[in-house]
């Protein structure tokens, strides 16, 4: 997510402060294959539009704003509509359970803001609860060695299973299990309106809602029922 952060900086400093330095790059790039270069105050000419369609605008400002900044302007728009502030923030928070290097990353302020993410799982009651739980779970893996060599969110849900731990800090495990289903189910919803896209096509627009979930999961689980033969089909309808 810093990374992230970093991006979106390095973008908007390349949209402010980068054209000149392409410009220059352009030029000395053309100069070396012998390609003319447009001159920046000219009237730009279309090669598409009539040229009475054509508007009075230069070839810098077409380079500049028309090509160069919406581009920049793309790539920023596409970060920040993957990457919101709220996406940001929760996925930080979920950082805060990796259990590699003794609970490097631990802190319990983020963690009870995960949990404020999921009002129908933690009442208030609960937060309180759960800040009590934190406090004591931290304290116990840190000084149990079987919990001293993992890396993953995964691996340490499972250790707690083992230890019989998820019973002692149940709050804290639900967080986890919150933390590892989020991924699966934001990219299950993304992939079904993928395939609603290409299900429900204008020609199909009046399919009825329990015909178009047959076809969806027919779709989307096509790689199982690929392997599925007429001969199976018929007998599984027998029985």
């Amino acid at each position: 997510m810093a990374l992230v952060k970093v991006s979106k900086q390095r973008l908007q400093t390349i949209r402010d402060d980068g054209w000149s330095l392409l410009l220059d790059e352009v030029s000395l790039f053309c100069d070396k294959y012998n390609i003319t270069v447009p001159k920046m105050d000219d009237i730009f000419v279309s090669q598409e539009r009539s040229r009475r369609k054509a508007q009075n605008i230069s070839n810098l400002h077409h380079f500049q704003v028309e090509i160069f900044n919406q581009v920049v302007d793309r790539q920023l728009q596409e970060l920040n509509n993957r990457f919101t502030e709220v996406d940001i923030e929760l996925l930080l928070c979920i950082a805060c359970l990796n259990p590699r290097h003794s609970f490097l990353a631990f802190d319990k302020e983020k963690l009870i803001q995960l949990a404020q993410f999921y009002p129908l799982e933690f009442s208030s009651t609960q937060l309180l609860a759960l800040d009590s739980q934190l406090e004591n779970f931290i304290l116990d893996v840190r000084s149990d060695d079987q919990f001293s060599n993992l890396n993953r969110i995964g691996t340490l849900s499972q250790k707690l299973v083992e230890t019989r731990k998820n019973i002692v800090y149940p709050l804290v495990f639900l967080l986890l299990k919150l933390a590892l289903v989020l991924p699966v189910a934001t990219a299950s919803v993304e992939r079904t309106f993928s395939a609603m896209n290409i299900i429900k096509s204008w020609l199909r627009n009046r399919m009825g809602d329990e015909f178009l979930n047959d076809c969806l999961v027919t779709y989307i689980e096509k790689r199982h029922l690929i392997v599925l033969t007429m001969k199976k089909l018929f007998n599984l309808f027998k029985i």
